[in-house]
């Protein structure tokens, strides 16, 4: 998810996500410690549009496939920013998708479940729906229980973005702009976000964030897709291990709000500093409120800039993803919700612990914990974030 860090720090940042674009500064620095699959002879790179159906009041669905030279692709819908398949190789070469979607547009607009969509305002919980800034509450909808989730009932994953492919050498992209008007959804200030998708040549899909505002707010982005390096439909992911790269994690309460305090994972179903099997301790009484994992990690770092947060291998496929990012946080989530009674892509039906999610972030509930690192942003900051998921094999 996300937020300002510092501000001349935001602003390297943001420079560097617009000369992204155009130079191809947004390459994925480091992908994981695993070998690409060789480019077939007849892959070759490039972006093609293609209708996705359209929404209940007419408005026409955009996909967008950037496909690269070893004929991995990642499609992404204008509606949502919603990441809908994500084709990567595995040890034997063969393609496959590895997050959870849907066909049709359809299938989007009935689930709740925020599969691959941009997630905003603010990603994850604010407490008691409600917030206070500058000596005003604002008042959000409580759509998880008492607290506000993913940005209300209509948060970014439920917009039309405007998309804008382009091309370069050694990736492919998409630029997704927003506005979101004061007031919407409860949050102060006229919000302009950009969102930039790149796929390159070494399997790394970067995601790269940036948003003003002409009021202070609260800002707190991410992108929600449930992973399965398995491939679609092959089942849980409790045999894959998993690796989080954090000494502490937020402790929370029953309704998943932090406690304002930061605990050590030693002794707690929450380690994950070695490679673990995600189904190792998921049983633990200590994880019954959140049925599974639904946990924020403090990923270690030494200062700011794009650090190694999880590293995640499916020991049948091969597949192995690196998540990188700017962000202080990690929401780890093993789909604890899903329960098998959806028809999604394939004729498949997703269960519970079916995918995983690595939600970059800022903190849960940091526009009412001064303690946690500051989500807002006033006008004349810019908000810059970085995450790249990196695909490979072993």
């Amino acid at each position: 998810m996300t937020t300002h860090i510092e501000a001349s720090y935001l602003a390297a940042l943001a420079l560097a996500f617009a000369l992204a674009v155009l130079a191809g500064c947004g390459q994925a620095a480091n992908a994981p410690a695993a070998t690409v699959a060789a480019p077939p002879s007849a892959a070759k790179s490039g972006v093609t549009r293609a209708a996705f159906g359209s929404l209940p009041d007419g408005t026409a669905v955009e996909a967008f496939t950037l496909a690269n030279a070893t004929g991995a692709s990642v499609t992404v819908l204008d509606y949502g920013g919603i990441v809908t398949s994500i084709r990567v190789p595995d040890r034997a070469g063969k393609l496959d998708d590895v997050v959870l979607g849907y066909d049709t547009i359809d299938g989007y607009l009935a689930d709740g479940s925020h599969y691959g969509a941009i997630v905003g305002r603010y990603a994850n919980r604010i407490g008691g729906a409600q917030f206070s800034l500058d000596g005003q509450t604002y008042v959000l909808a409580a759509n998880n229980g008492p607290n506000s989730l993913h940005g209300g009932v209509k948060g970014f994953g439920r917009a039309v973005w405007h998309g804008e492919p382009f091309e370069r050498a050694g990736a492919v992209g998409v630029v997704l702009t927003h506005e979101s008007p004061d007031g919407d959804e409860g949050f102060p200030g006229t919000l302009s976000v950009t969102v930039t998708y790149t796929f390159d040549d070494r399997n790394a899909l970067s995601i790269d964030y940036a948003a003003v505002t002409d009021k202070p707010t609260v800002v707190n982005l991410t992108n929600h897709s449930y992973f399965n390096l398995g491939g679609d439909g092959s089942g849980d992911v409790l045999g894959h291990t998993l690796t989080i790269n954090a000494e502490r994690f937020t402790p929370v309460d029953d309704t998943l709000i932090p406690l304002g305090v930061l605990a050590s994972v030693a002794g707690t179903p929450l380690d994950f500093r070695a490679a673990t099997p995600i189904g190792a301790r998921i049983a633990d009484p200590r994880l019954k409120p959140a049925k599974g994992y639904d946990h924020n990690y403090v990923i270690d770092r030494a200062g700011p800039g794009e650090v190694l947060a999880a590293r995640v291998e499916d020991p049948k496929s091969g597949r192995v993803l690196e998540v990188r990012t700017t962000e202080p946080g990690v929401q780890l989530y093993t789909a604890n919700h899903l329960d098998g009674s959806r028809r999604a892509r394939a004729g498949h039906f997703y269960g519970r612990y079916g995918a995983f999610c690595l939600e970059t972030q800022h903190f849960p509930d940091s526009p009412n914990k001064p303690a946690f690192p500051t989500t807002t942003l006033r006008p004349g900051e810019s908000f810059a974030s970085r995450t790249v998921y990196a695909f490979g094999v072993r």
